[in-house]
């Protein structure tokens, strides 16, 4: 959404990104060099992307790459120095080091390329599966309705726990399988196709990524908690710990 507004409007966006140990920054200016979409052409698929609290990022970052931002800004401003523009550089905190990569302009790109096909902005909150249309699907179960289905005698529910191991040690629901999402491929063994599964992770995003494997892996009774563990906590287990 910034690149295509600063690209119809003429002007650069000083960009950064930071994901984990890692950080990424960059000048993307159509007038004068590639554009975000040059690099990446189509926003990612609903739920692609972790939030913070899913991915993890080291607190300090947000503020190296936010400085080298605001360098950026300022030699823009004031005219000086060589700006990133067609350079993506690449900080990684764990080692402490910083490399680079040339970006070049695509000629294919459909808002600042040769025929462009995009000439205004349009719902990017539906492109990337945020807002309302997250909760649009027959897979997804509030918190209270899958709490009162757990609670029926005779039916064969899995509740299925896709976090990170440290995030499960802070909290889990009563009689959760724990899965962590990476390794669901190489242990769908230990599920049964026969069950009901309720799956969920920390708001809702991991799990959906989650039933997309199981559906491609033959399981049907599949079911997405909507709003992840928070909601959990907020709606039925309101002594839970939460983070």
């Amino acid at each position: 959404l910034t690149n295509d507004a600063c690209v119809l409007l003429g002007k650069p966006n000083v960009h950064a990104s930071i994901f984990r140990f890692e950080g990424q920054a960059s000048v993307f200016h159509a007038k004068e060099g590639p554009c975000y979409r040059c690099l990446y052409p189509e926003p990612p698929p609903p739920g692609e992307i972790p939030s913070c609290a899913e991915g993890g990022v080291l607190g300090i970052l947000p503020g190296l790459l936010g400085v080298i931002q605001a360098t950026e800004v300022i030699k823009l401003i004031v005219g000086i120095g060589t700006p990133l523009i067609g350079r993506l550089m690449m900080f990684d905190a764990l080692d402490m080091s910083m490399r680079e990569l040339q970006i070049d302009k695509n000629p294919d790109c459909p808002i600042c390329g040769v025929a462009p096909t995009i000439d205004r902005l349009v719902d990017y909150d539906i492109l990337c599966g945020m807002g309302e249309a997250v909760h649009v699907s027959d897979a997804e179960i509030s918190a209270a309705d899958a709490g009162r289905l757990l609670q029926e005698s005779g039916r064969r529910i899995t509740l299925l726990d896709v976090r990170e191991p440290h995030e499960w040690d802070i909290c889990r629901i009563d009689g959760a399988k724990h899965i962590p999402l990476g390794d669901l491929v190489e242990r769908l063994h230990e599920l049964d196709t026969a069950d009901e599964i309720i799956v969920y992770c920390l708001m809702g995003g991991r799990s959906r990524r989650a039933i997309n494997i199981l559906n491609d892996a033959g399981f049907r009774k599949l079911r997405n908690l909507s709003g992840g563990i928070r909601a959990w906590a907020d709606t039925v287990d309101q002594e839970m710990p939460i983070y």
